[in-house]
């Protein structure tokens, strides 16, 4: 996707998002700066909270930058803008799958193998565990997950967001949040579990 219009100075790629955002305000066309900081973030992001394939992912990601742009004078200064541009990307992907509810909805683990050192070693995930899953089964377990579990996981785990930056994301209090991701650990654990005993069988 990386096609800017403009050559990006190492001035620009030193200075923050909430600056890069006031710049963009002014000159539009350092907006690309912003767009080269989080293409490669969110594009990932996408595709690990199951976008079918990476021209989908593509797609939403086009989505995300030409939203966020739009809504650029609304940014909340309140909020970190990752996390404001994690939470167009979130309702993007929800208004995407609505149109192609009909498809099949697998995550893709390709280029993502450290996911199995990330998810299947954390202590509350792995407890009671016998079995060490591959990260192609890790991610086929993640996908056996409802939607919110799935991604509480991934924001958590994998884009590594604390607890008020994934509240701001997914706009429900810190309290929910952590309720979210201990049901999304529990659920994990379940299906691995189901796993291993087909596998014994």
């Amino acid at each position: 996707m990386k096609n800017y219009f403009f050559e990006i100075s190492e001035d620009l790629r030193e200075k923050t998002d909430e600056e890069l955002v006031a710049l963009a305000l002014k000159d539009p066309q350092v907006y690309a700066s912003i767009m080269e900081r989080y293409e490669e973030k969110l594009l990932r992001y996408i595709m690990r909270i199951s976008v079918n394939s990476k021209e989908d992912a593509e797609d939403v990601l086009q989505d995300v930058f030409l939203s966020a742009y739009k809504n650029l004078n609304d940014f909340d200064q309140d909020l970190k803008f990752s996390s404001w541009i994690y939470r167009i990307a979130h309702n993007k992907v929800i208004s995407h799958f609505r149109k192609v509810s009909a498809r099949p909805r697998v995550m893709t683990y390709e280029g993502d193998s450290n996911i199995l050192n990330i998810l299947a070693s954390n202590e509350d995930i792995a407890r009671d565990l016998d079995k060490k899953f591959t990260a192609k089964e890790v991610y086929e377990i993640l996908n056996e997950l409802e939607d919110k579990y799935r991604e509480i996981l991934v924001l958590k785990f994998l884009e590594e967001k604390d607890y008020k930056e994934i509240s701001d994301i997914l706009e429900k209090p810190m309290g929910t949040i952590a309720t979210l991701i201990n049901r999304a650990k529990k659920q994990f654990r379940e299906k691995a579990r189901e796993r291993e005993k087909r596998l014994k069988r």
